[in-house]
């Protein structure tokens, strides 16, 4: 069984040491040295990773964030790298469910931040693994968007989502379409054809978490 996860894990922690801890990311704010600190804490540090998701534990998350970036720099990618057996979203039985999306979308955070940067030429179980879960995210995160809108993966899929109205069709390759839904708009190679005011509000959306 192929182990996206594991690959995409092991190719972005040797993009950050290559780059260095104060590259820049596509996260607004966070270097590469911050990104290393929020994988951490996300796999090591269960009582702050809620902050990630909840507003009441944010600020909690983000002082735990800022003392792991602290770090020495190699210490935070080796833990990136070899996550704790125990950790409830990094196990065996959980990580290539959990961690092929997260660790996909965070090492083009980082790639996409160069310049100059191209698409990756993907193996098609990875697309369709990025299908599978870009395909509910769309449900979830597009469900109150007023169009007809149609998110198409041609070869992998279609969806429809909306409220209802003028018809907007979203089309890419669902590597692309996971990081345009997970709010990366400005950097996912994605169509967008329908009514230009409908396309805009798409782009501009906030999405992700």
């Amino acid at each position: 069984m192929p182990r996206y996860a594991r690959a995409e894990r092991e190719s972005l922690a040797d993009l950050l040491l290559a780059l260095g801890p104060d590259a820049p990311t596509i996260n607004e704010g966070w270097a590469t040295r911050d990104l290393a600190a929020h994988l951490v804490l996300r796999e090591r540090r269960p009582d702050a990773a809620g902050g990630i998701l909840l507003a009441p534990l944010r600020a909690y998350a983000e002082r735990v964030r800022r003392r792991i970036a602290a770090r020495p720099y190699p210490e935070l990618v080796a833990q990136v790298r070899r996550p704790p057996v125990w950790s409830p979203v990094s196990n065996p039985l959980t990580d290539e469910l959990v961690n092929t999306v997260e660790f996909f979308i965070h090492h083009e955070d980082v790639r996409r931040a160069a310049s100059g940067w191209q698409p990756r030429e993907l193996p098609r179980g990875l697309q369709a693994s990025l299908w599978k879960r870009a395909a509910p995210l769309a449900r979830m995160a597009l469900r109150r968007f007023p169009a007809d809108l149609y998110v198409q993966a041609p070869g992998y899929g279609e969806i429809s989502v909306g409220r209802g109205g003028e018809p907007l069709r979203l089309v890419g390759a669902p590597a692309e379409l996971t990081l345009f839904l997970s709010g990366r708009q400005r950097v996912a190679r994605v169509q967008l054809d329908g009514p230009a005011a409908s396309a805009r509000q798409l782009r501009d959306a906030s999405l992700g978490m």
